[in-house]
């Protein structure tokens, strides 16, 4: 997936659009699925949390409110999403338990940690090229969780394998060996040093309430803003991404993988 519904700080403005405000999670989850995730993640009472490429930190923050005595640190480069992930820290009285910090998740001595997140961030621990980055994270996940914690990766793979009209249609060079299929990412993780604990995949109501709100705010503006300075190149960007999505629905697909360390 590209980021083409995306506006810089810059281009945007003080009345530029609005950013992501539909979305709780950045990634096709639901609240049910959260919520059980939640409950499976905090069932050793994770002392420590460690989550990487965090974005805003959701699930993040809700493993501390059910877990009290956790500590956690949320690593990210962007600093738009890290400021809200503080907001809403304090917002919920979190504050004092969780550091957002701006910095890359690449070779991070930040760990071990007894709980370990990575949703949809494996590029941010890898240097190589995809797929190839996939495995080079899950051992540097292995090697960042403490004994007996949990990892939960969420990593995309090949629903099916994409014909070449659907991968014209997709992000600038999408090719078929970009993506492995589950099973072989989920013998990735075992080779890395993990046993599955859960394995389980985003149905196609959570990808169209994350596709949907992912566009949502920039296309309500630009119905009442076409003679922005902006609208053109917003515009583009959201009939661009939404034909991204209309060839890989139903192709691409995020597996949550809850992972124990051997």
């Amino acid at each position: 997936m590209s980021d083409s519904g995306e506006l810089t700080t810059t281009e945007a403005g003080a009345d530029g659009p609005p950013r992501l405000t539909r979305l709780t999670f950045h990634g096709p989850l639901s609240e049910e699925r959260a919520a059980r995730i939640v409950r499976r993640l905090t069932a050793a009472a994770p002392r420590t949390v460690l989550d990487l490429g965090c974005g805003w930190g959701e699930l993040m923050l809700r493993v501390l409110a059910a877990v009290p005595e956790a500590q956690a640190t949320g690593v990210d480069l962007n600093g738009r999403d890290l400021s809200r992930g503080r907001r809403n820290a304090e917002a919920r009285g979190l504050a004092e338990r969780v550091a957002f910090v701006e910095e890359s998740a690449a070779g991070t001595v930040r760990g071990p940690a007894d709980l370990v997140l990575c949703l949809g961030a494996s590029h941010a621990l890898s240097t190589e090229e995809p797929p190839g980055h996939t495995a080079d994270a899950l051992r540097a996940l292995r090697r960042l969780v403490s004994d007996g914690g949990r990892v939960l990766l969420s990593e995309g793979f090949w629903e099916r394998t994409p014909t070449p009209t659907e991968l014209s249609g997709m992000w600038a060079g999408a090719s078929a060996d970009e993506h492995y299929d589950l099973a072989t990412l989920v013998d990735l993780a075992v080779a890395a040093g993990f046993r599955p604990e859960w394995i389980e995949t985003a149905n196609p109501d959570e990808w169209e309430e994350f596709e949907s709100g992912y566009q949502a705010d920039l296309e309500v503006w630009l119905s009442g803003h076409g003679d922005h300075p902006l609208a053109g190149k917003t515009r583009a960007r959201l009939d661009g991404h939404r034909a991204e999505w209309m060839s890989y629905r139903g192709v691409l697909g995020i597996a949550y993988l809850t992972l124990i360390p051997v």
